[in-house]
């Protein structure tokens, strides 16, 4: 049962992801690349024993990535899905 449902998820949610534009899959990487780039930033910080100042730089690109995803999710989408049915038990 539980496969059956993880499966349909999956499903739905690869329909969603296929009616995105290609402007918001550039702007969602976009914001993945400044969130990867901030972590790295953040680690190499706390390695140098800057825990506050690794936070700190952690917690500014998470939000700037976050900000870049919502623009981006704010963008039409190419089609509108069809409603997502559940599975017969």
């Amino acid at each position: 049962m539980k496969k059956v449902l993880f499966l349909a998820l999956a499903a739905v949610s690869f329909s969603f992801a296929s009616c995105d534009s290609q402007k918001e899959n550039n702007m969602e990487q976009a914001a993945d690349n400044v969130e990867a780039a901030g972590e790295e930033k953040a680690d190499a910080m706390e390695a140098a024993g800057n825990e506050a100042g690794a936070d700190s730089v952690e917690n500014a690109t998470e939000a700037k990535a976050d900000a870049m995803e919502d623009a981006a999710d704010a963008q039409p989408s190419q089609a509108t899905p069809a409603p997502a049915t559940t599975p017969a038990q």
